[in-house]
């Protein structure tokens, strides 16, 4: 995963104390095909093979909901527009290989799928990919939680987490 460099600069001058960053997931969704569930944009980690939807850093003063945004672009080639944001909160800290010390404030928003076709645009996943709602692959809990907090109550039903 590429660092960016507003946060090699900071670790430069505080070494790996703990790192309090915002975060975004973006959660796109498109219209099902015939028959179908409506489906989500899913993209496979390269350092863990995970499942999970997009997701970054927010740059130093960047709009939350244009990085996600620019995530989508970079991260899956996929043009896509936040709609609402469907939930804040705080992860715990992490831990990296490095020792670099880490807390995000991540913020979830549901986007609309506007175009392209997705693929791993960036290096830092290994696949990319629409998942019908009702068959999605194995993720983690908290990535199950992202993913419900920006369907819509119609949906809920045929979601399984």
């Amino acid at each position: 995963m590429a660092t960016p460099d507003f946060i090699l600069d900071l670790r430069s001058k505080i070494g790996t104390d703990l790192l309090w960053l915002p975060g975004v997931t973006a959660v796109v969704l498109r219209p099902a095909p015939e028959g179908g569930s409506r489906e989500v944009l899913l993209v496979r980690r390269a350092d863990n093979g995970a499942w999970t939807p997009v997701t970054g850093i927010i740059d130093p003063g960047e709009e939350p909901a244009q990085a996600g945004a620019r995530e989508c672009l970079e991260e899956a080639d996929v043009v896509a527009v936040a709609e609402a944001l469907v939930w804040v909160h705080a992860l715990p800290p992490m831990t990296y290989a490095n020792g670099d010390r880490s807390q995000y404030l991540d913020l979830t928003f549901r986007f609309r799928y506007v175009s392209g076709d997705p693929f791993p645009a960036d290096g830092e996943n290994t696949e990319a990919a629409w998942f019908p709602l009702d068959s999605l692959p194995p993720m983690s809990e908290e990535m199950s939680a992202r993913v419900r907090a920006a369907v819509e109550p119609g949906d809920v039903a045929s979601f399984v987490a």
